[in-house]
């Protein structure tokens, strides 16, 4: 698994960008990424309002876990991000992806298991939504939905 074509792809993008984290996916080569290593587990960070009115990514349950970063409403940090983590993922070499709407969020979360001793962090780019287009809608300039990847909901 170390020598995955597409970990390699994700560690040298974050030797590139000199990320505190092992690396940085596309959707689609996280996609790929979680079919071809089913160990692999895929955390959104988005808050459960985002994952019940926005939409969830639709993947095999055993590789797809919900731990929020901040919570709704308010955008209160979630002081118990780092045990929920820990209470999903017991192997701390485990590759994970983290997934947020656009890419932010995701970031702090692997940075923070990183710095927590998790060795496999990844970014999901684009997030799930992606970035706003010109008139400020997103799921239309890159992420999860707009590439077509599968989702389910709003």
């Amino acid at each position: 698994m170390p020598g995955h074509p597409l970990l390699q792809l994700g560690r040298q993008r974050g030797l590139e960008q000199t990320l505190p984290y092992a690396g940085a996916f596309t959707p689609n080569e996280a996609y790929e990424l979680l079919q071809m290593i089913p160990s692999a587990l895929l955390i959104d960070v988005r808050t459960n309002a985002e994952r019940d009115w926005i939409g969830k990514v639709s993947i095999n349950n055993d590789q797809h876990f919900a731990v929020q970063w901040s919570l709704y409403p308010g955008g209160i940090p979630n002081a118990n991000f780092l045990s929920e983590l820990q209470a999903i993922v017991s192997d701390k070499d485990t590759v994970i992806l983290f997934l947020c709407r656009s890419g932010v969020r995701s970031r702090h979360a692997a940075k923070l298991a990183t710095d927590n001793g998790f060795t496999n962090c990844y970014d999901i780019l684009q997030g799930f939504e992606g970035d706003k287009d010109e008139q400020g809608h997103r799921k239309t300039v890159g992420g999860w939905c707009q590439q077509g990847l599968p989702w389910s909901g709003a």
